[in-house]
């Protein structure tokens, strides 16, 4: 499915990598999907969709991004509402879940 997975650890080392990756923001080195988990260590999830809604629009790739959450408290789900996500999905994340995204945003399962 992929030639590359790059993994960040927080929002700030996932707005590093995109700046990295995404020069220009059609570069094939740019992630095409980004699962952000809601709750990371420096900069949760949210603090990244809001960094990089404000970033210019010119320097955001164009790519799919779904939040990864352990509950949908409805005060985290109205939250979400306004920021620049695909959708939201539970964990665990399991290989279902995955050929969802990929069928719906990609038109194409992962291969087993």
């Amino acid at each position: 499915m992929a030639d590359t997975v790059l993994v960040a650890k927080n929002g700030r080392q996932a707005l590093d990598l995109l700046r990295t990756h995404c020069q220009p923001p059609a570069s094939p080195t740019c992630p095409a999907l980004i699962l952000l988990d809601l709750k990371m260590p420096i900069m949760n999830g949210m603090k990244f969709l809001h960094a990089y809604a404000q970033r210019p629009e010119r320097q955001n790739p164009s790519v799919v991004i779904i939040m990864l959450t352990t509950s949908l408290n409805p005060r985290d789900v109205e939250q979400m509402q306004d920021l620049p996500i695909a959708g939201y999905l539970t964990k665990p994340l399991t290989r279902d879940k995955v050929n969802q995204v990929l069928q719906q945003h990609f038109g194409q399962a992962a291969s087993t």
